[in-house]
């Protein structure tokens, strides 16, 4: 009997686990927050209330836990993970830096922040993901960093300002400094292929209260803000690392000739045919129509054939006709949409196209007229050329 009962929890677990994050909602989600010291916590405690005014549930952990677990049972705990832990040198549990690379590939979200202190762990996270930290910290309460510029999927949202440098303040500068001005990555962000997404930051102090509700003063000028704009901009990026912007879902891909509406198994060269599929981005709460004039569609055999750009009705539903090459073989109707800040959409459909049958032509083709006038008179001409051989002295 206790056999049965735990069985049936385990299962019951496994359950939970497996329908803990969906694909319709993908702001319903679990995100766990390693910190260095729970001080954080309370003073960062405005961009953590912005996250969960949002719904997010956030399971707050220091970095050296030995509780600490990405996955039970082979299901992920948590969709989305922040590292408020620049110094840690180890994290607990079973967790290394392999564990959060494969948090990713996974498919889930990552954000990182850093200071002075960055330890070599974290550091090498973030070069995983195309980010290299400066050795010394800037003006900027931290340290920049430079994006890799062989990895097209890292693009650098804050940089610094053009006369700025990256140094260490507290020695005398010997050499030029290796990094300066707009070169200095301060936030850079990440879409993996398989659409994770990850923010690094070189500042932890960017996220703080203090930062949040501080006033800025202009350098080189007299205007004066109350208030910084960091809460702002920190909130438009996790809405961007958390996909409640630019996630997008593609259904309904359906393709038939012109004048039926059912899918065939097999097309014809020649056949008038028309493909659409259906398009909708999150925007938070739900899913709306999502609105381009940049989605295409390949009809594709080792190359593309066709390309054609489709039409929309700005109701999330992108169509197109175009007629089947006369080539046949096994073709496959191909979409890959890429955009900057949106998620990838890779679409691939296989059908076959066959020839003509032998009944299927036309009984008589126009083009070969002047043929069929010169066998008609060939015959013509042997007929009269026999009746003048035969009765004609």
């Amino acid at each position: 009997m206790s056999r049965a009962l735990v069985l049936v929890s385990l299962l019951l677990t496994v359950a939970i686990l497996s329908d803990a994050f969906s694909t319709e909602n993908p702001t319903d989600r679990r995100v766990l927050v390693l910190l260095d010291d729970f001080a954080i916590k309370s003073s960062h405690s405005l961009y953590f209330n912005s996250l969960q005014s949002r719904g997010f549930d956030l399971d707050f952990k220091l970095a050296d836990d030995p509780k600490i677990a990405l996955q039970r049972y082979g299901q992920y705990l948590y969709d989305a993970l922040i590292l408020f832990s620049p110094s840690t040198d180890r994290f607990g549990g079973s967790v290394d830096a392999a564990d959060i690379l494969d948090f990713v590939d996974s498919g889930h979200d990552l954000i990182i922040a850093a200071d002075a202190s960055v330890s070599d762990l974290i550091r090498e996270i973030a070069i995983d993901c195309g980010v290299d930290f400066d050795e010394a910290p800037v003006l900027s309460k931290g340290i920049g960093h430079s994006v890799n510029p062989a990895n097209s999927l890292v693009l650098k949202v804050l940089s610094a300002s053009p006369s700025a440098y990256s140094a260490n303040p507290k020695s005398k500068l010997s050499t030029p400094p290796m990094l300066t001005g707009s070169a200095i990555g301060l936030v850079s962000v990440v879409q993996a292929r398989n659409n994770a997404r990850i923010m690094i930051s070189g500042s932890l102090s960017m996220f703080s209260n203090r930062f949040f509700s501080s006033g800025v003063q202009k350098a080189g000028g007299s205007n004066n803000y109350e208030k910084s704009g960091n809460e702002q901009f920190l909130t438009q990026i996790s809405t961007w690392v958390f996909h409640e912007r630019g996630h997008l879902k593609a259904v309904n891909v359906r393709h038939h000739r012109v004048v039926e509406t059912d899918e065939p198994s097999i097309y014809r060269i020649n056949d008038e045919l028309e493909y659409s599929v259906e398009i909708y981005e999150w925007s938070g709460k739900s899913w709306e129509p999502y609105v381009a004039d940049d989605v295409q569609v390949q009809f594709y055999m080792m190359s593309p054939y066709i390309l054609k750009t489709m039409s929309t009705d700005k109701k999330g539903v992108y169509y197109t006709t175009f007629k089947v090459p006369d080539v046949y073989g096994v073709f496959q109707f191909k979409v890959e949409y890429n955009r900057l800040g949106y998620t990838s959409l890779s679409l691939s459909k296989q059908i076959p196209v066959r020839p003509f049958r032998h009944n299927e032509y036309e009984r008589f083709i126009t083009a070969a007229f002047p043929y069929y006038g010169a066998s008609f008179s060939m015959m013509a001409g042997f007929f009269i050329f026999s009746l003048v051989y035969l009765y004609h002295k």
